[in-house]
Protein backbone atom coordinates (compact mmCIF):
# COMPACT_ATOMS: atom_id res chain seq x y z
CA UNK A 1 0.00 0.00 0.00
CA UNK A 2 1.66 3.64 -0.88
CA UNK A 3 0.00 7.21 -1.85
CA UNK A 4 2.80 9.43 -2.90
CA UNK A 5 2.49 13.01 -3.83
CA UNK A 6 5.79 14.47 -6.00
CA UNK A 7 6.79 17.67 -7.62
CA UNK A 8 4.56 19.72 -10.37
CA UNK A 9 3.96 17.19 -13.31
CA UNK A 10 5.00 19.11 -17.28
CA UNK A 11 2.60 19.55 -19.36
CA UNK A 12 1.51 15.82 -20.71
CA UNK A 13 2.81 13.75 -18.27
CA UNK A 14 1.35 11.64 -16.02
CA UNK A 15 -0.70 13.46 -13.24
CA UNK A 16 -2.34 10.59 -11.14
CA UNK A 17 -1.58 6.80 -11.50
CA UNK A 18 -3.87 4.43 -9.35
CA UNK A 19 -2.49 0.70 -9.46
CA UNK A 20 -4.17 -2.51 -7.67
CA UNK A 21 -6.29 0.14 -5.69
CA UNK A 22 -8.36 -1.61 -3.11
CA UNK A 23 -10.87 -0.22 -0.10
CA UNK A 24 -12.11 -2.45 2.35
CA UNK A 25 -14.41 -1.74 4.90
CA UNK A 26 -15.59 -4.36 7.79
CA UNK A 27 -19.45 -4.29 8.44
CA UNK A 28 -21.19 -4.62 11.33
CA UNK A 29 -19.29 -1.77 13.56
CA UNK A 30 -17.95 1.68 13.54
CA UNK A 31 -14.89 2.26 11.23
CA UNK A 32 -12.34 4.50 12.00
CA UNK A 33 -8.40 4.18 10.73
CA UNK A 34 -6.75 4.23 14.25
CA UNK A 35 -3.92 2.06 14.90
CA UNK A 36 -5.28 0.54 18.07
CA UNK A 37 -8.67 -0.49 16.42
CA UNK A 38 -6.49 -1.70 13.33
CA UNK A 39 -5.24 -4.15 15.43
CA UNK A 40 -8.30 -5.02 17.25
CA UNK A 41 -10.22 -5.54 13.95
CA UNK A 42 -8.45 -8.82 13.83
CA UNK A 43 -10.79 -10.48 16.39
CA UNK A 44 -13.61 -9.07 15.57
CA UNK A 45 -16.70 -10.35 14.26
CA UNK A 46 -18.61 -9.28 10.63
CA UNK A 47 -17.63 -9.48 7.30
CA UNK A 48 -16.00 -7.49 4.81
CA UNK A 49 -16.92 -5.10 2.40
CA UNK A 50 -14.64 -3.73 -1.03
CA UNK A 51 -15.83 -0.37 -1.83
CA UNK A 52 -13.05 -0.23 -3.86
CA UNK A 53 -11.38 -3.55 -5.83
CA UNK A 54 -8.18 -3.82 -8.47
CA UNK A 55 -8.96 -0.28 -9.51
CA UNK A 56 -6.48 1.03 -12.17
CA UNK A 57 -6.71 4.33 -13.95
CA UNK A 58 -4.22 7.15 -15.33
CA UNK A 59 -5.14 10.57 -15.70
CA UNK A 60 -2.56 13.14 -18.06
CA UNK A 61 -1.63 16.80 -16.52
CA UNK A 62 -4.51 19.17 -18.04
CA UNK A 63 -7.01 16.67 -18.18
CA UNK A 64 -10.79 16.89 -17.59
CA UNK A 65 -11.64 13.36 -16.64
CA UNK A 66 -15.20 12.44 -15.28
CA UNK A 67 -16.35 9.31 -13.25
CA UNK A 68 -19.87 8.32 -13.62
CA UNK A 69 -21.62 5.47 -12.29
CA UNK A 70 -24.66 4.56 -9.84
CA UNK A 71 -25.08 5.95 -6.12
CA UNK A 72 -22.80 3.58 -4.04
CA UNK A 73 -20.71 2.37 -6.73
CA UNK A 74 -17.20 3.84 -5.05
CA UNK A 75 -16.71 7.14 -7.22
CA UNK A 76 -16.49 8.71 -3.69
CA UNK A 77 -14.56 6.26 -1.65
CA UNK A 78 -12.32 6.68 -5.41
CA UNK A 79 -12.08 10.61 -4.69
CA UNK A 80 -11.42 10.08 -0.72
CA UNK A 81 -8.59 8.40 -1.26
CA UNK A 82 -7.05 10.19 -3.56
CA UNK A 83 -7.13 12.62 -1.61
CA UNK A 84 -5.65 11.15 1.50
CA UNK A 85 -9.17 11.38 3.50
CA UNK A 86 -9.01 8.02 4.24
CA UNK A 87 -6.33 5.58 3.65
CA UNK A 88 -6.30 2.77 1.01
CA UNK A 89 -6.28 -1.16 2.35
CA UNK A 90 -4.18 -1.84 -0.99
CA UNK A 91 -2.71 -0.82 -4.12
CA UNK A 92 -0.84 2.62 -4.96
CA UNK A 93 -1.27 5.95 -5.77
CA UNK A 94 0.28 8.29 -7.55
CA UNK A 95 0.31 12.21 -7.87
CA UNK A 96 2.27 14.96 -8.99
CA UNK A 97 1.77 18.03 -7.75
CA UNK A 98 -0.37 20.03 -5.18
CA UNK A 99 -4.00 18.93 -4.18
CA UNK A 100 -7.06 20.57 -3.97
CA UNK A 101 -10.62 19.17 -3.24
CA UNK A 102 -14.35 19.83 -3.18
CA UNK A 103 -15.81 16.53 -1.99
CA UNK A 104 -18.59 17.57 0.82
CA UNK A 105 -20.18 20.78 1.69
CA UNK A 106 -17.55 22.74 4.05
CA UNK A 107 -15.13 20.10 3.94
CA UNK A 108 -11.96 21.54 5.42
CA UNK A 109 -13.98 24.93 7.12
CA UNK A 110 -13.75 25.90 10.81
CA UNK A 111 -17.20 26.21 11.54
CA UNK A 112 -16.34 29.06 14.16
CA UNK A 113 -14.31 31.33 12.16
CA UNK A 114 -15.12 33.42 9.70
CA UNK A 115 -15.16 33.18 5.67
CA UNK A 116 -12.31 35.17 5.35
CA UNK A 117 -10.13 33.22 8.25
CA UNK A 118 -11.17 29.84 6.69
CA UNK A 119 -10.08 31.38 3.21
CA UNK A 120 -6.65 31.34 4.54
CA UNK A 121 -7.06 28.18 6.80
CA UNK A 122 -8.06 26.41 3.66
CA UNK A 123 -5.22 28.09 1.50
CA UNK A 124 -2.51 26.55 4.58
CA UNK A 125 -3.97 23.15 4.44
CA UNK A 126 -2.60 23.08 0.45
CA UNK A 127 0.22 24.25 1.42
CA UNK A 128 0.06 27.79 0.59
CA UNK A 129 2.11 30.69 2.02
CA UNK A 130 0.04 33.35 3.30
CA UNK A 131 1.17 35.77 0.83
CA UNK A 132 -0.06 33.16 -2.21
CA UNK A 133 -3.48 33.73 -0.45
CA UNK A 134 -3.64 37.21 -0.38
CA UNK A 135 -2.15 37.59 -3.76
CA UNK A 136 -5.63 35.69 -4.69
CA UNK A 137 -7.79 36.73 -2.17
CA UNK A 138 -9.75 39.60 -4.27
CA UNK A 139 -10.17 37.08 -6.59
CA UNK A 140 -11.56 34.34 -4.49
CA UNK A 141 -13.50 36.78 -2.95
CA UNK A 142 -14.76 38.22 -5.81
CA UNK A 143 -15.89 34.53 -7.50
CA UNK A 144 -17.78 33.34 -4.58
CA UNK A 145 -20.23 36.24 -4.34
CA UNK A 146 -20.59 36.70 -0.83
CA UNK A 147 -18.79 39.63 0.21
CA UNK A 148 -21.51 40.86 2.60
CA UNK A 149 -20.59 37.70 4.41
CA UNK A 150 -16.85 37.69 4.35
CA UNK A 151 -16.78 37.83 8.10
CA UNK A 152 -19.46 35.88 9.23
CA UNK A 153 -18.70 32.12 11.19
CA UNK A 154 -19.59 30.14 8.24
CA UNK A 155 -21.77 28.14 10.48
CA UNK A 156 -24.24 30.42 9.74
CA UNK A 157 -23.90 30.01 6.32
CA UNK A 158 -26.09 28.21 3.84
CA UNK A 159 -25.24 24.79 2.22
CA UNK A 160 -25.35 27.17 -1.21
CA UNK A 161 -22.73 29.63 0.36
CA UNK A 162 -20.48 26.81 2.13
CA UNK A 163 -19.99 25.79 -2.15
CA UNK A 164 -19.80 28.91 -3.39
CA UNK A 165 -16.22 29.91 -1.08
CA UNK A 166 -15.49 26.22 -0.94
CA UNK A 167 -15.03 25.87 -4.81
CA UNK A 168 -13.96 29.39 -5.03
CA UNK A 169 -11.07 28.82 -2.67
CA UNK A 170 -10.28 25.25 -4.48
CA UNK A 171 -10.05 26.72 -7.68
CA UNK A 172 -8.18 29.98 -7.65
CA UNK A 173 -5.75 29.00 -5.50
CA UNK A 174 -2.42 27.47 -6.68
CA UNK A 175 -3.29 23.60 -7.05
CA UNK A 176 -2.29 20.97 -9.90
CA UNK A 177 -4.94 19.02 -9.37
CA UNK A 178 -8.78 19.61 -8.02
CA UNK A 179 -10.82 16.93 -7.39
CA UNK A 180 -14.59 17.79 -7.23
CA UNK A 181 -17.40 15.44 -6.18
CA UNK A 182 -21.25 16.56 -6.46
CA UNK A 183 -21.30 19.16 -4.08
CA UNK A 184 -21.94 21.70 -7.26
CA UNK A 185 -25.91 20.68 -7.29
CA UNK A 186 -25.90 22.31 -4.60
CA UNK A 187 -25.35 26.05 -5.77
CA UNK A 188 -27.52 27.85 -7.94
CA UNK A 189 -28.01 27.06 -12.20
CA UNK A 190 -25.95 30.86 -12.11
CA UNK A 191 -22.96 29.97 -9.97
CA UNK A 192 -22.78 26.28 -11.89
CA UNK A 193 -22.20 27.78 -15.35
CA UNK A 194 -19.36 30.27 -13.65
CA UNK A 195 -17.99 26.94 -11.95
CA UNK A 196 -17.72 24.85 -15.34
CA UNK A 197 -16.74 27.48 -16.88
CA UNK A 198 -13.75 27.32 -14.21
CA UNK A 199 -12.98 24.28 -14.41
CA UNK A 200 -12.28 24.63 -18.42
CA UNK A 201 -9.94 27.61 -17.65
CA UNK A 202 -8.12 25.40 -15.27
CA UNK A 203 -7.68 23.00 -17.69
CA UNK A 204 -6.38 24.87 -20.31
CA UNK A 205 -3.75 26.19 -18.01
CA UNK A 206 -2.43 23.23 -17.24
CA UNK A 207 -4.67 21.96 -14.11
CA UNK A 208 -5.90 18.67 -13.76
CA UNK A 209 -9.63 18.11 -13.00
CA UNK A 210 -11.32 14.71 -11.71
CA UNK A 211 -15.11 15.27 -11.44
CA UNK A 212 -17.54 13.29 -10.02
CA UNK A 213 -21.33 13.84 -10.94
CA UNK A 214 -25.08 12.72 -11.80
CA UNK A 215 -25.69 15.51 -13.84
CA UNK A 216 -24.53 13.61 -17.11
CA UNK A 217 -24.89 17.04 -19.57
CA UNK A 218 -22.21 18.08 -17.14
CA UNK A 219 -19.83 15.28 -17.81
CA UNK A 220 -19.89 15.35 -21.29
CA UNK A 221 -19.62 19.01 -21.78
CA UNK A 222 -16.63 19.18 -19.50
CA UNK A 223 -15.09 15.65 -19.50
CA UNK A 224 -12.53 14.94 -22.39
CA UNK A 225 -12.68 10.99 -20.96
CA UNK A 226 -14.58 8.94 -18.69
CA UNK A 227 -14.40 6.38 -16.41
CA UNK A 228 -17.41 4.37 -15.97
CA UNK A 229 -17.16 2.89 -11.88
CA UNK A 230 -19.02 -0.19 -10.73
CA UNK A 231 -19.15 -2.46 -7.58
CA UNK A 232 -16.06 -0.85 -7.05
CA UNK A 233 -14.25 -1.80 -10.13
CA UNK A 234 -13.34 0.20 -13.45
CA UNK A 235 -16.36 -0.77 -15.70
CA UNK A 236 -15.03 0.68 -18.59
CA UNK A 237 -13.23 4.03 -19.30
CA UNK A 238 -12.47 6.23 -22.95
CA UNK A 239 -13.91 9.04 -24.91
CA UNK A 240 -16.63 10.39 -22.56
CA UNK A 241 -19.47 9.84 -25.32
CA UNK A 242 -19.07 6.54 -25.47
CA UNK A 243 -18.58 5.53 -21.52
CA UNK A 244 -21.78 7.61 -20.87
CA UNK A 245 -23.67 5.82 -23.75
CA UNK A 246 -22.43 2.41 -22.28
CA UNK A 247 -23.39 3.26 -19.04
CA UNK A 248 -26.93 4.95 -19.83
CA UNK A 249 -27.70 1.71 -21.73
CA UNK A 250 -26.82 -0.16 -18.61
CA UNK A 251 -28.05 1.81 -15.90
CA UNK A 252 -31.41 4.24 -17.28
CA UNK A 253 -34.74 3.80 -16.30
CA UNK A 254 -36.88 0.24 -16.77
CA UNK A 255 -38.91 1.43 -19.80
CA UNK A 256 -42.03 -0.73 -21.49
CA UNK A 257 -43.12 1.30 -24.60
CA UNK A 258 -44.03 4.86 -23.69
CA UNK A 259 -43.80 4.05 -19.86
CA UNK A 260 -40.51 4.70 -17.53
CA UNK A 261 -40.42 3.72 -14.00
CA UNK A 262 -37.49 5.72 -12.65
CA UNK A 263 -36.48 3.20 -9.96
CA UNK A 264 -33.71 4.43 -6.89
CA UNK A 265 -30.61 2.69 -9.17
CA UNK A 266 -31.46 6.11 -11.71
CA UNK A 267 -28.59 8.03 -12.02
CA UNK A 268 -29.79 11.29 -11.06
CA UNK A 269 -28.75 14.49 -9.27
CA UNK A 270 -31.30 14.99 -6.05
CA UNK A 271 -31.88 16.66 -2.24
CA UNK A 272 -34.25 14.18 -1.61
CA UNK A 273 -37.34 16.59 -1.13
CA UNK A 274 -38.27 15.71 -4.54
CA UNK A 275 -38.07 12.30 -6.30
CA UNK A 276 -39.59 11.32 -10.13
CA UNK A 277 -40.50 8.47 -10.10
CA UNK A 278 -42.47 8.11 -13.60
CA UNK A 279 -43.10 9.22 -17.04
CA UNK A 280 -45.18 8.50 -19.63
CA UNK A 281 -45.14 9.82 -23.52
CA UNK A 282 -48.88 9.92 -24.48
CA UNK A 283 -50.14 10.15 -28.04
CA UNK A 284 -53.39 11.99 -28.83
CA UNK A 285 -55.21 9.25 -27.93
CA UNK A 286 -54.25 9.43 -24.25
CA UNK A 287 -52.08 6.16 -24.51
CA UNK A 288 -48.60 5.20 -23.93
CA UNK A 289 -46.45 5.42 -26.93
CA UNK A 290 -43.02 5.62 -27.78
CA UNK A 291 -43.90 6.32 -31.29
CA UNK A 292 -44.49 10.17 -32.31
CA UNK A 293 -45.53 10.34 -36.05
CA UNK A 294 -45.06 13.77 -38.74
CA UNK A 295 -47.37 16.14 -36.94
CA UNK A 296 -48.67 14.32 -33.90
CA UNK A 297 -49.40 16.00 -30.92
CA UNK A 298 -48.27 14.32 -27.53
CA UNK A 299 -48.42 14.74 -23.96
CA UNK A 300 -45.79 13.94 -21.16
CA UNK A 301 -46.64 12.46 -18.34
CA UNK A 302 -44.50 12.94 -15.10
CA UNK A 303 -45.34 11.63 -11.44
CA UNK A 304 -43.53 12.99 -8.71
CA UNK A 305 -43.24 11.75 -4.33
CA UNK A 306 -43.08 15.16 -2.99
CA UNK A 307 -41.14 14.68 0.83
CA UNK A 308 -42.07 18.47 1.99
CA UNK A 309 -43.72 21.18 0.83
CA UNK A 310 -42.77 23.34 -2.13
CA UNK A 311 -44.11 26.56 -2.95
CA UNK A 312 -41.72 27.95 -5.96
CA UNK A 313 -41.71 24.52 -7.91
CA UNK A 314 -40.19 24.85 -11.43
CA UNK A 315 -40.79 21.99 -13.44
CA UNK A 316 -37.67 21.62 -16.46
CA UNK A 317 -39.01 19.11 -19.75
CA UNK A 318 -35.94 18.76 -22.34
CA UNK A 319 -35.96 16.85 -25.28
CA UNK A 320 -32.60 15.68 -26.56
CA UNK A 321 -30.87 13.42 -29.28
CA UNK A 322 -28.78 10.30 -28.58
CA UNK A 323 -26.14 12.08 -28.24
CA UNK A 324 -27.35 14.11 -25.27
CA UNK A 325 -27.75 17.76 -26.99
CA UNK A 326 -30.76 19.42 -25.62
CA UNK A 327 -32.79 20.56 -28.32
CA UNK A 328 -35.95 21.99 -26.89
CA UNK A 329 -36.90 22.86 -23.13
CA UNK A 330 -39.88 23.57 -21.61
CA UNK A 331 -40.86 24.61 -18.38
CA UNK A 332 -44.21 25.12 -16.45
CA UNK A 333 -43.71 28.50 -15.90
CA UNK A 334 -43.25 29.99 -19.62
CA UNK A 335 -45.76 32.50 -20.91
CA UNK A 336 -45.60 33.61 -16.93
CA UNK A 337 -48.11 30.76 -15.40
CA UNK A 338 -47.40 30.30 -11.68
CA UNK A 339 -45.01 27.96 -9.70
CA UNK A 340 -45.69 24.61 -8.69
CA UNK A 341 -47.37 24.60 -5.27
CA UNK A 342 -47.29 21.00 -3.95
CA UNK A 343 -47.34 19.86 -0.76
CA UNK A 344 -46.46 16.20 0.31
CA UNK A 345 -47.61 13.07 -1.22
CA UNK A 346 -47.61 12.11 -4.87
CA UNK A 347 -48.60 14.28 -7.79
CA UNK A 348 -48.59 13.55 -11.74
CA UNK A 349 -48.08 16.73 -13.80
CA UNK A 350 -48.63 16.70 -17.52
CA UNK A 351 -47.22 19.03 -20.25
CA UNK A 352 -48.74 18.84 -24.01
CA UNK A 353 -46.56 19.77 -27.46
CA UNK A 354 -48.25 20.56 -30.73
CA UNK A 355 -44.75 20.46 -32.34
CA UNK A 356 -43.11 19.28 -35.49
CA UNK A 357 -40.70 16.63 -34.67
CA UNK A 358 -38.02 15.19 -37.56
CA UNK A 359 -37.22 11.58 -37.82
CA UNK A 360 -34.52 10.40 -35.00
CA UNK A 361 -34.09 8.96 -31.32
CA UNK A 362 -35.13 11.04 -28.67
CA UNK A 363 -35.12 11.37 -24.97
CA UNK A 364 -36.82 13.42 -22.60
CA UNK A 365 -34.74 14.97 -19.42
CA UNK A 366 -37.05 16.19 -16.73
CA UNK A 367 -36.11 17.72 -14.11
CA UNK A 368 -37.45 19.81 -10.57
CA UNK A 369 -35.92 23.29 -9.64
CA UNK A 370 -36.26 25.69 -6.77
CA UNK A 371 -36.83 29.73 -8.21
CA UNK A 372 -33.31 30.13 -6.86
CA UNK A 373 -31.85 27.93 -9.25
CA UNK A 374 -31.60 24.87 -6.91
CA UNK A 375 -31.92 21.67 -8.04
CA UNK A 376 -34.48 18.96 -6.20
CA UNK A 377 -34.02 16.23 -8.57
CA UNK A 378 -32.93 15.85 -12.51
CA UNK A 379 -33.11 12.94 -14.63
CA UNK A 380 -31.22 12.98 -17.79
CA UNK A 381 -32.74 10.53 -20.37
CA UNK A 382 -35.50 9.60 -17.84
CA UNK A 383 -37.79 8.27 -21.45
CA UNK A 384 -36.55 7.41 -24.90
CA UNK A 385 -38.53 7.02 -27.72
CA UNK A 386 -38.41 7.80 -31.59
CA UNK A 387 -39.93 10.36 -33.63
CA UNK A 388 -40.88 8.38 -37.17
CA UNK A 389 -41.16 9.14 -40.79
CA UNK A 390 -44.58 8.65 -41.27
CA UNK A 391 -47.32 11.19 -41.29
CA UNK A 392 -49.83 11.18 -38.73
CA UNK A 393 -52.75 12.23 -40.66
CA UNK A 394 -52.72 9.02 -42.02
CA UNK A 395 -51.91 10.54 -45.96
CA UNK A 396 -49.46 8.73 -46.00
CA UNK A 397 -46.74 11.19 -46.99
CA UNK A 398 -43.25 11.44 -45.40
CA UNK A 399 -40.33 13.68 -45.08
CA UNK A 400 -38.76 13.49 -48.24
CA UNK A 401 -34.99 12.89 -46.70
CA UNK A 402 -34.20 10.16 -44.35
CA UNK A 403 -31.57 11.69 -42.57
CA UNK A 404 -32.31 15.44 -41.79
CA UNK A 405 -30.10 18.03 -39.25
CA UNK A 406 -31.70 18.84 -36.20
CA UNK A 407 -34.69 17.60 -34.29
CA UNK A 408 -37.44 20.19 -34.97
CA UNK A 409 -39.95 21.13 -37.68
CA UNK A 410 -41.08 24.22 -36.55
CA UNK A 411 -44.85 25.80 -38.30
CA UNK A 412 -43.78 28.34 -40.60
CA UNK A 413 -45.37 30.45 -43.50
CA UNK A 414 -44.13 31.23 -46.84
CA UNK A 415 -44.12 33.66 -49.48
CA UNK A 416 -42.66 34.52 -52.78
CA UNK A 417 -42.60 37.37 -54.82
CA UNK A 418 -40.62 39.14 -57.92
CA UNK A 419 -37.20 40.69 -56.42
CA UNK A 420 -37.83 43.88 -58.32
CA UNK A 421 -41.28 44.40 -55.83
CA UNK A 422 -38.52 44.43 -52.51
CA UNK A 423 -37.87 48.56 -51.92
Amino acid sequence: MSSDVMGVAPTGATAIKVSGLGKRYRLGGAQTDLLSERIGRRASTGSDFWALRGVDLEIKRGEVVGLVGRNGAGKSTLLKTLSRITPPTEGRIEMTGRVGTLLEVGTGFHPELSGRENVFLSGTILGMRRREVEARFDEIVAFSGIEKFLDTPVKRYSSGMYVRLAFAVAAHLDTDILLVDEVLAVGDAEFQRKCFGKMNDLAGGGRTVVFVSHQLSAVQRLCTRCYWIDAGQVRASGPTNDVVAAYLHDSGATQDGGVATIGPEVPRSTTGAVTLERVAMLGDDDQPTDRIELGQPFTVSMTFAVAEPIDDGVLELGISTADGTRVATVQNVDGDRPLLNLQPGRHEIRASFDIGLLPGELSLDVGMHRLIGLTLDFVERALTFSAVNVAHDGSGDRWPWTIVRGSLRPATQWSVREADAVR
